[in-house]
């Protein structure tokens, strides 16, 4: 629980940097900061995905709030969401797990969240399909915060912060206690060792928006009991907290759905490819 809660107040320096980019693109619509968003739209998968791989889940969180805000496009969300990769390096590694395997599995994550990012996009453009650019006005309107009236942008970012912190705590607190209560002996009955069945469990697995799922995933792996397709599917659906914002945050429910059913099956179909590389 001492970890949940340290995991949890380290999302708070990623959250005010977004709503700052926000709130600064709402006070400078149509500047120079604008423009230069727009032109960094067409190379946005490429730093999502590497932005991803840093083992922190606050990264997605912001991924998912930007894109409600319009700033990042779909490509470029699942990118970041593919590439996330929560604790599961980090306990690998702790784990003494060979360098190489390690390095592997990023470099796996990192390539794959990268071509499905340009690929999203390439297809969005094809069907003539662009986000709409939502405004931190709507943003505010649709939590409710009043701080539309404020002037400047710290203050409405940091109620933006503050908001989405206090959902994420109560939301993953829940997860936590369910996660404590029923441990790692439910997961290791879920034949995560089966062929195809053990990915298409382990990906819906990893959509949990909770780091234990990726520690327990880690240790699973090294004992046996998860395959390493299942370990690269739970890992690509795996995407921290950023699902939560994104449906906390998205006021569009069909297309946040469409985003969770894209994770899902594309993590699963990586995993089956990537699982026999590793």
């Amino acid at each position: 629980m001492i970890e949940f809660v340290w995991e949890t107040l380290q999302l708070l320096p990623f959250l005010f940097a977004t709503y700052l980019v926000l709130e600064a693109v709402e006070a400078h619509a149509g500047g120079a900061l604008e423009r230069f968003l727009e032109r960094a739209r067409s190379v946005g998968p490429a730093a999502g995905a590497l932005a991803g791989a840093i083992p922190q889940c606050g990264v997605s969180a912001a991924a998912a709030s930007l894109y409600a805000g319009g700033v990042i496009t779909a490509g470029t969300l699942l990118a970041v969401l593919l590439s996330t990769s929560d604790e599961l390096l980090p306990v690998l590694v702790s784990q003494r797990v060979p360098a190489g395997l390690v390095a592997k599995i990023a470099g796996l994550k990192v390539a794959a969240a990268l071509a499905v990012g340009f690929l999203a996009n390439g297809v969005l453009a094809f069907m003539r399909h662009r986000r709409r650019d939502v405004s931190v006005g709507e943003l505010c309107a649709h939590s409710r915060c009043g701080c539309v009236s404020r002037r400047g942008i710290f203050v409405p970012a940091l109620i933006h912060t503050l908001e989405i912190f206090a959902f994420i705590v109560v939301v993953s607190g829940a997860i936590e206690l369910c996660m404590h209560w029923f441990g790692e002996d439910s997961l290791n009955a879920l034949c995560l060792n089966k062929p195809f069945l053990g990915e298409v469990v382990a990906g819906a697995i990893g959509l949990v928006p909770n780091c234990a799922v990726s520690v327990a995933g880690a240790k699973l792996y090294m004992a046996g009991a998860m395959s390493p397709g299942a370990l690269m599917a739970s890992s690509f659906t795996g995407s921290g907290l950023g699902l939560l914002v994104l449906f906390r945050t998205n006021r569009d429910f069909r297309e946040n759905l469409a985003v969770l059913a894209s994770l899902y099956v594309v993590g699963v179909l990586l995993g089956l490819l990537t699982g026999p590389l590793l």
